[in-house]
């Protein structure tokens, strides 16, 4: 594993954007898998709480933060990392995000007690945010033309796959009960990948950094932390703890904070000087139009994905091998879908993404109508069609939304580009976890179905948002963006 000093310090990989060569085949791949590992650890968790609740004594006020600490600092410092990357070398700070990464997924699974795996959590968390937005920054930097275009349809399926085979392998893992470690493995498992990763990014992906590298925003990166931190953990932990007055108070403050964000990010960019969120990126039309659609998708994605494995696991008493081998259909189809979707959006546009939410709507109806009318006989098989129809219009989804939403963003500014959009992604799992999963919970005290049926409508309405949304979109094809 290289030393970050060095790493941070290396004269040969420091190239603009304009001096690179471009990225290999090997070297894509290796950035993705890279990618893959964070994003597969938000969910990872979600099939071992029981496990850890039971070796580690957790209460599951502690059981959230667990999942919820992670995806926190990882949103709040997205913007940051990809602000660090355009400065100081994206490979550089790739590989510091993945040295970090490993170290603490090891302390993660070697944790003794609650309060050491939370804390190795949410610095887990904030390695990240220095790992992933590289990788979207790098495509720009360093592929053009359709090979660009692939690569961030390419980016968009990781996100999903990595989501759908996290939950996958958190079962697999905790059931194995490898060695007496039960649940321990979902963690250790990322270093020896991590390892791996980092090797291999060493030989085949050169770093590249911003012709024009600005300064690092700390009171833009603090207010911006803060507003996300007000937002979302009352929304986590008020449901668990009988919302306490101090979680309505931060909700309160949330829209102060996002004014005085929003307010110091334009005060700063008038002057002459670059924020954490400047307000010219964000008035780009794909950006803004496209942000607007990625909240609500993954607010609805990520809150699909918790209520699902809740709904196995604790209203038809399923282990977590089951739980996450019921996902399975999803992920193939997710994974097929993948493999033929960027030529689907080439050629479509903006309308493969609105055929891919319809899609979508109709594998969620026929789940809810299968859960609320056979409670609660329903076997794994019977599941399968509906998941697998999910599973195909999410690909399409994922892999659309990613090049819609950076296709006009200008390359010296992909890493703070790719940082907002991931910081966006990120923010809705966490968001519709808090909410849509909050909603299940209170209701499915009395009929899980009734609850099932009530979070999965909710998300069949934010799809179908999507799907008219999509019309708001710059179209674009694998030749060019047209506004």
């Amino acid at each position: 594993m290289p030393s970050p000093t060095r790493v941070l310090t290396s004269r040969h990989a420091q190239r603009s954007d304009t001096e690179i060569p471009q990225l290999t085949p090997l070297g894509v791949l290796t950035l993705l898998m890279g990618a893959f590992l964070p994003i597969a650890d938000f969910f990872i968790v979600n099939v071992a709480l029981p496990s850890i609740s039971k070796t580690l004594h957790a209460s599951g006020s502690e059981l959230e933060l667990v999942v919820a600490g992670y995806g926190i600092s990882y949103a709040s410092l997205l913007v940051l990392g990809g602000r660090l990357g355009d400065r100081y070398g994206r490979r550089a700070v790739f590989l510091v995000g993945l040295a970090a990464f490993v170290v603490l997924s090891l302390a993660c699974g070697l944790a003794p007690g609650s309060g050491f795996l939370l804390a190795a959590r949410i610095l887990q968390g904030a390695s990240a945010a220095l790992l992933v937005p590289q990788v979207l920054a790098s495509f720009h930097a360093g592929l053009a033309g359709e090979r660009k275009v692939r690569a961030l349809a390419m980016y968009g399926a990781i996100s999903g796959l990595a989501a759908v085979f996290g939950q996958l392998a958190g079962g697999f893992l905790v059931t194995a009960d490898i060695a007496g470690t039960q649940w321990r493995p979902i963690f250790l498992i990322n270093v020896p990948v991590g390892v791996l990763v980092a090797a291999f990014t060493l030989r085949l992906v050169p770093d590249t950094r911003s012709p024009h590298p600005v300064t690092v925003d700390v009171p833009g990166t603090m207010l911006f932390a803060a507003t996300l931190t007000a937002l979302l953990v009352p929304l986590t932990e008020g449901q668990s703890l009988g919302w306490p007055g101090w979680s309505w108070v931060l909700l309160a403050a949330v829209p102060l904070l996002g004014l005085v964000t929003w307010r110091y990010s334009a005060r700063t960019e008038q002057r002459g000087g670059v924020p954490l969120l400047p307000p010219s990126l964000l008035r780009l039309p794909s950006i803004s139009r496209g942000l607007a659609i990625v909240l609500p998708f993954a607010a609805g994605f990520g809150a699909f994905m918790f209520i699902f494995a809740l709904t196995l696991q604790q209203g038809l008493h399923a282990d977590a091998l089951r739980s996450g081998v019921a996902i399975l259909p999803m992920a193939v189809m997710f994974l097929v879908g993948s493999i033929v979707s960027p030529k689907v959006i080439s050629r479509y546009g903006r309308g493969a993404l609105a055929g891919g939410a319809v899609v979508q709507i109709v594998g969620l109806s026929v789940l809810i109508a299968l859960v609320t009318s056979q409670w609660p006989h329903i076997t794994l098989p019977e599941l399968a069609a509906p998941l697998a129809l999910a599973g195909a219009g999410q690909s399409l989804v994922f892999t659309g939304l990613f090049r819609a939403v950076l296709v006009d963003c200008p390359p010296h500014q992909g890493g703070v580009g790719s940082g907002v959009l991931i910081t966006i992604q990120q923010s809705g799992l966490a968001l519709g976890v808090a909410t849509l999963g909050t909603l299940f919970v209170a209701r499915s005290a009395t009929s899980v179905p009734d609850a099932f049926a009530a979070a999965i409508g909710v998300q069949i309405g934010l799809v179908l948002l999507l799907a008219v949304g999509t019309r708001g979109l710059p179209r674009f094809t694998a030749s060019k963006p047209t506004p």
